[in-house]
């Protein structure tokens, strides 16, 4: 099969050569359609379903919604998992369904489910929120009034100005966006929404006797306009249209809501109209300048974030020349930065890597036209790759893309070539080139094919990854996989045609001063292993037991290494209970600190206090995020490192009074969240009923946590401490007065906002609501002074019919699988690793904590579940992945002695990867653990090689020692090169400081250390294991064939130096097998 190829390929050479542009030129296109990303979306499939309950307190929210929808919920295929949060106003339920099952079909599933939910009167129905993921978040932006310092003017200015920036942002900017191709939903955050306010006066109410619901009804009968079919006058039709909707304040303050003796009372005799906002429950400062309306675009699930942010960009632009003046939007986080930033990082070591190895290749190969020829094979399979990437819908990435070392992808071409080159050097019989270039490319087709193909079933495993780590390393490896199956393909076909056409046919050889030096320096290091086999392999041995017993075990673990974001976020926890106000005041004073002490550092700043229109994000009042971009590191001064950086913030707002602050940043606090609902790197999740009981238990774990060396952000997601008016109706009284008691609630529902109607002003729509004035809502004593009027016409205050008194309720509810749970979180920082950090803490828990009987237990989650479960599952898919090396082995050399001596390459390559991490004080991740996988499959060519040339010396009729020998010193060029090769590509990888190299780095460093461990261990100890474990010659290949399935006759002159004169006959014999280095033309 093989040789046909060959065949095929040096008789057709021009249609080879059209078909090779021809792929070229589909790769090419492929890479420009290809999506762009900054690393793979590892977000499950999600629904939020949302419920708004303006003023329930977060038990009853629990009680009424929460419970109801979950209840539904349950049971439907491939749910994965339910968590739900309740607080003030809000009940968020999460499903996460199992990955593969399509989103439109879960909300499908899950709409089905919520249309039999039934909810109290009052309450909207459950909204599902955008189909988008957890990193859909793409695009943040925010409305100001250019040169406007919102925290300078006064209170009313300030409100008037915010009204009309949320309601330019809500049906100016929103509308348009949302029209973007690929925008899931434009989110609105602070501001004031508008709403028309009818504040009711208890007295007036009174003095006329009426009651609030007698207003209220009269409001919303007179607030509508109707449709009355067609009339017919003479040979004209017309349509009826009746109208009777408000349109303005004045309107609304003629609506008449009874009349006394003939005289009408509208409602402004009982009530004020005006213009004011809703509840808020959440704002936003930027900038050390105030409030500003912030806009937040999220990505359809599935699409292409590069793409979708430039395109919100462009409408952006457009829209801002129809602004009123005055009004301005500034962007302040765009994902494309961030991509930009880690595909040039990408770039930049791929490029670097691919000039280390065409240089290598040049000094090795020494002639300019075999140099470029193998040079070729780099982008022409990197353009294959493209072509599958495409094909399986992989997008370009740092993670994608960050493993492809083009020394693999050059080393089949390069073998190819060079022996090409040999042979035409050695030409003495006249054949044509054709010839001699394929009986050159006849004899290596075998180990070229062998070694990629062992590198590529070595990725295999790692497809078999799941979760988060299936998503990061999957299109890791389908792309270096398609990348060497381009490069396998090209070397058999392509290769022997480019060597037909261009390289010169009369060669002459000299080997390189060098290479002649390296020999010299490597011949009496042979001679010395080979006259102590005990002791060198006893030294390996104990080098073995002691990296795998003593530095291994140390080395520590973590999931993925951070990824530095150029952004970083800040967690603001404040006592439960904090106002806006306060909560606004505080954040402006950061931003203003952050901009003050890090001008050169610090682009923008801005904060995201409580809960979003949609609340995609739902955090209390007390609760913000501040977001803080960065310039690009080249203007840095105070720090190197975004982790330097960090600190120095730290450090700064330490000393600010109050809240606790929490250091993160905006993809991995993302992250953190969607696989536990937690934002930090490591939680113990207490589950159990009594949230007293609960919260006590977990300031004892607080406590233990903090005693434990490298944590830092040490909190307890805050539950309790939020301050409620409680109003509760007293039955006797409202009994004895014949009151009944939603006449209480009326007056308690207008405290807040009692919805009427809406008012139209022309596109534009905003509710119409009922409440108290503030001087009646001012303070408890105020609420308690209303007047409620009894059927028997008496005026009994409020505070005798109900009581009225402060308590301490729950501030948010969180429930997993319908059961309480409390997070205590904490991130890992001064050097720990995560998985000893964990183990510890548990230790440490399990020591100190005492939990009641019954349903009460700690679980642990974060980053470390991932960590967990990819180990678990590395421990199935690393065997497997040396069970297929080694069967691939057998199939080459068909007996188990020589499969297994140059298996021994594995774990001396191991032992360089463990070293180099050790060295760089690295602790093992899931990336180092694909390095060691790679490496696996690099590690046993080198062997290929040795073993390969002692089984054909031996054929040949020479004594053991003297093969070994003889192989030892003719493969050390091929040998160094590999390995010179392999490691070089990877050297950018391994020393980059761009952003996104952080997770490369560790691939880089174990397949760097492990590739010159294994090249040692091939030049020194497997020599000694040939001779030790020798074999009886040749009684497994009957038909005296070579490795490659050629027929070797013992006087076959395959010589190719036979005719260079040396001193003796051993002399050339004893470089029989040896290849040449350098070529000259």
């Amino acid at each position: 099969m093989l040789n046909w190829l060959i065949d095929f390929s040096l008789k057709h050479r021009a249609l080879v050569i059209l078909a090779t542009l021809l792929f070229a030129v589909v790769g090419g296109f492929s890479l420009q359609q290809l999506d762009i990303d900054a690393f793979p979306d590892t977000t499950p499939v999600q629904i939020q379903i949302n419920t708004v309950a303006p003023s329930l307190a977060s038990e009853e929210i629990e009680r009424q919604i929460t419970f109801p929808v979950e209840q539904a919920i349950s049971g439907l295929p491939g749910l994965h998992e339910l968590r739900s949060i309740s607080k003030f106003g809000l009940s968020q339920v999460v499903v996460i369904f199992d990955d593969g099952i399509d989103i439109y079909f879960a909300r499908q599933l899950i709409n089905e489910r919520l249309s039999t939910v039934e909810l109290p009167d009052g309450i909207a129905r459950p909204q599902m929120g955008p189909v988008s993921t957890g990193l859909g978040e793409v695009f943040h932006y925010v409305v100001v009034y250019d040169g406007v310092d919102l925290s300078e003017v006064s209170r009313e200015q300030r409100v008037k100005r915010l009204t009309e920036l949320r309601t330019i942002h809500d049906w100016v900017i929103k509308p348009q966006l949302r029209s973007v191709r690929g925008v899931a939903e434009v989110n609105s955050w602070g501001g004031y929404e508008k709403q028309y306010q009818v504040r009711i006066d208890p007295d007036l109410l009174l003095k006329y006797g009426l009651t609030f619901e007698q207003a209220s009804e009269a409001i919303q009968e007179n607030n509508e306009n109707v449709g009355g079919g067609t009339v017919t006058d003479g040979s004209e039709m017309l349509l009826v249209h009746g109208v009777g909707r408000t349109v303005n304040i004045e309107q609304i303050e003629e609506v008449i809501v009874t009349a006394k003796d003939g005289v009408p009372v509208r409602v402004r005799d009982v009530a004020d109209v005006e213009i004011g906002h809703e509840i808020r429950r959440g704002a936003v400062t930027a900038n050390g300048q105030g409030e500003a309306v912030l806009g937040l675009g999220f990505m359809l699930m599935g699409e292409n974030s590069d793409e979708v942010t430039w395109a919100l960009k462009e409408k952006l632009e457009q829209i801002k020349e129809t602004l009123p003046a005055g009004v301005t939007i500034q962007t302040v986080y765009d994902r494309t930065e961030l991509i930009d930033h880690v595909i040039h990082t990408v770039q930049k070591n791929l490029f670097e890597g691919g000039l280390l190895v065409i240089a290598v290749l040049f000094i090795f190969l020494g002639n300019l036209r075999a140099g470029l020829i193998v040079a070729l094979a780099i982008p022409l399979s990197m353009l294959f790759a493209f072509s599958g990437m495409l094909k399986f819908g992989i997008a370009a990435s740092l993670l994608s893309l960050g493993a492809i070392d083009f020394g693999l992808v050059v080393d089949s071409s390069v073998v190819m070539i060079e022996n090409c080159v040999r042979h035409l050097a050695h030409n003495r019989d006249g054949k044509s080139r054709l010839e001699i270039i394929r009986e050159a490319a006849v004899e290596v087709r075998k180990p070229t094919m062998f070694g990629e193909l062992i590198i590529m079933i070595v990725y295999l495993p790692i497809l078999t990854l799941e979760g988060i780590e299936g998503k990061l390393f999957r299109p890791m490896a389908l792309t270096v996989i398609m990348a060497l199956a381009g490069s396998m393909v090209l070397s058999l076909t392509l290769m022997p045609v480019l060597a037909s056409i261009f390289l010169p046919k009369n060669i002459k050889e000299t080997e390189p001063w060098l290479i002649r030096l390296l020999k010299w320096l490597y011949a009496p290091v042979l001679r010395f292993t080979m006259h102590h086999k005990a002791f060198v392999i006893g030294s390996a041995l104990l080098l073995l037991v002691s990296v795998f017993s003593l530095v291994a075990p140390n080395l520590g673990s973590e999931f993925v290494p951070r990824l530095s974001e150029g952004a970083i976020t800040l967690n603001v926890v404040r006592l439960a209970g904090t106002p806006l106000e306060e909560s606004m005041r505080y954040n402006t004073r950061i931003e203003q600190v952050l901009l003050e002490k890090f001008p050169d550092e610090v682009n923008q700043v801005w904060s995201r206090i409580g809960t979003a229109e949609v609340a995609t994000d739902p955090m209390g009042t007390e609760l913000t995020d501040l977001f803080i971009t960065l310039h690009p590191r080249e203007q840095w001064t105070r720090a190197e490192t975004q982790e330097e950086l960090t600190t120095l913030i730290h450090h700064e707002l330490r000393d600010l009074p109050g809240p606790r602050l929490a250091l993160s940043q905006p993809i991995e606090m993302r992250m953190n969240e969607m696989i536990s609902g937690v934002r930090s790197d490591v939680a113990a999740i207490l589950y159990g009923d009594d949230l007293d009981l609960m919260n006590e238990k977990a300031v004892e774990i607080e406590r233990a946590l903090n005693s434990i060396a490298g944590a830092e952000d040490v909190k307890i997601e805050q539950i309790t401490g939020q301050p409620v008016l409680q109003i509760q109706v007293k039955q006797d009284q409202i009994a004895r007065y014949g009151i009944p008691a939603s006449t209480v609630m009326n007056i308690v529902r207008s405290l807040g906002s009692n919805y009427v109607g809406e008012v139209y002003e022309g596109q534009l729509r905003f509710p119409l609501v009922i409440r108290l004035p503030e001087e009646a809502r001012a303070d408890p004593k105020a609420i308690g002074d209303i007047l409620v009027a009894t059927p028997s016409g008496q005026r009994i205050p409020l505070s005798r019919l109900a009581s009225i008194e402060r308590v301490e309720g729950f501030n948010t509810i969180k429930r997993d699988w319908y059961q309480r749970r409390i997070t205590i979180e904490a991130n890992v920082r001064g050097g720990r690793d995560l998985g000893s950090f964990v183990a510890e803490a548990q230790r440490v828990v399990d020591e100190k904590v005492q939990l009641p009987p019954g349903r009460y237990r700690v679980e642990w989650g974060g980053q470390f579940e991932n960590l967990e479960r990819a180990q678990t599952r590395l421990m199935i898919v690393v065997p497997i992945a040396l069970l297929l090396i080694l069967s691939l082995l057998y199939m080459t050399y068909r007996n188990w002695i020589d499969s297994l001596r140059v298996f021994t390459g594995v774990p001396f390559a191991w032992i360089g990867g463990v070293l180099a991490l050790w060295i760089r004080d690295m602790p093992f991740s899931i990336s180092a653990a694909v390095g060691f996988i790679a490496l696996s499959g690099v590690a046993v060519l080198d062997d290929m090689l040795l073993v390969s040339t002692i089984r054909q010396l031996r054929r040949r009729g020479r004594s053991l020692d003297e093969a070994v020998e003889e192989a030892a010193m003719t493969r050390l060029r091929p040998i160094l090169m590999t390995t010179l090769v392999a490691s070089l590509g990877f050297v950018p990888m391994a020393f980059s400081t761009g952003m996104g190299a952080e997770v490369q780095r560790p691939l880089a460093t174990v397949v760097i250390g492990g590739v010159c461990s294994a090249m040692i261990m091939s030049l020194l100890v497997l020599r000694v294991l040939y001779v030790v474990f020798n074999l009886p010659t040749e009684s497994h290949d009957k038909d005296g064939g070579d490795d490659d399935g050629h027929r070797l006759e013992p006087e076959e002159p395959t010589d190719p130096e036979a005719g260079l004169e040396f001193d003796s006959a051993t002399e050339r014999e004893s470089r029989q097998w040896s290849e040449p280095t350098t070529v000259t033309t």
